[in-house]
């Protein structure tokens, strides 16, 4: 009886080293959610997106958006030979509110604004270098145009009418096909990405040049490098971004 009672005191003592294990694991997690939720200056950094995966990507914490046009202006290096993904945000109504797409087969970028498609041919688009890329939108007119490089492309119309409106999700590294979901193994990104912002306004061809240029510019009022709250999942790395000795 004397060593049941043994044997059932050190069930409870241990019972109690887990959960305190437990609650202290909890504590971490929280802790590190915190730490990715608070705005961070990425200025000279990039992410980098090592490895081919369906899961690996940034998520990029914007609030409610409703805007009738926006401006998004990123750089990317990667050598890939397929299709994949700059940029993806969705909403529960249209799983491609705003999205930018590298055709490998075609050879053109594709912005996708509320599910419905532009295509842009004819872009150098060399692997194993530095590209700035500028897409603006506005619904009024249902105009799109890509700046590539600081060239500007002719305007195409893709969709007019209404808002982007709703709770967003955006992500690096990987293409939605459901509101924060669907990943798709070959459509996904692997590279390097800097210098993300997003405007909820239709930037001037100065403004986006100086961008490009990488002179001073006003930031993302949406989202902003230099300030900017994400979450990473899986298997992506914050370095210093690569730079060409001259």
């Amino acid at each position: 009886m004397t060593g049941l009672r043994n044997r059932e005191g050190e069930r409870d003592t241990q019972r109690r080293r887990d959960g305190k294990k437990q609650m202290k694991l909890f504590s971490v997690l929280v802790m590190l959610t915190a730490c990715a939720a608070r705005p961070q200056d990425l200025s000279g950094k990039m992410f980098t997106f090592p490895l081919e995966s369906n899961t690996a990507h940034v998520r990029l914490n914007a609030s409610r958006l409703d805007s009738s046009s926006l401006t998004l202006c990123h750089r990317s290096f990667t050598d890939l030979k397929r299709d994949h993904v700059l940029f993806s945000l969705a909403t529960p109504v249209h799983s491609n509110d705003f999205l930018i797409f590298w055709d490998y087969t075609n050879k053109e970028i594709e912005p996708h604004i509320k599910n419905r498609k532009a295509e842009f041919g004819g872009r150098d688009y060399k692997p194993n270098m530095w590209h700035s890329i500028c897409t603006t939108w506005d619904s009024e007119s249902g105009l799109v145009q890509i700046w590539f490089n600081g060239l500007p492309s002719i305007r195409k119309f893709v969709s007019t009418g209404t808002n982007i409106v709703g709770p967003v999700i955006i992500i690096l590294g990987q293409e939605q096909d459901s509101h924060g979901g669907g990943f798709d193994l070959k459509q996904s990104f692997v590279g390097m990405m800097s210098d993300v912002h997003l405007w909820d306004h239709i930037l001037s061809s100065c403004e986006i040049q100086n961008y490009v240029d990488e002179l001073n510019f006003t930031p993302g009022n949406v989202l902003n490098w230099s300030a900017l709250e994400f979450e990473i999942i899986d298997r992506v790395l914050i370095e210093n971004k690569l730079m060409t000795c001259h």
